[in-house]
């Protein structure tokens, strides 16, 4: 999965970007953390961890 199309799914949801870490950036919604890698693509399996565990369809 594209890593824009993650970071536009978690955006719609209301989360935003909290600060840049070493290879992360972290987005939260203000009570949750969630690290997002820096690669053009994320891998399939990761990315629907992320959807999965945040409800974000």
């Amino acid at each position: 999965m594209k890593r824009r199309i993650l970071i536009k799914l978690l955006e719609e949801s209301g989360w935003y970007l909290k600060r840049n870490g070493g290879d992360h950036d972290i987005y939260t919604d203000g009570n949750k953390c969630e690290p997002i890698p820096r690669h053009p693509d994320i891998k399939e399996r990761l990315a629907n961890k992320i959807i999965k565990k945040h409800n974000l369809k």
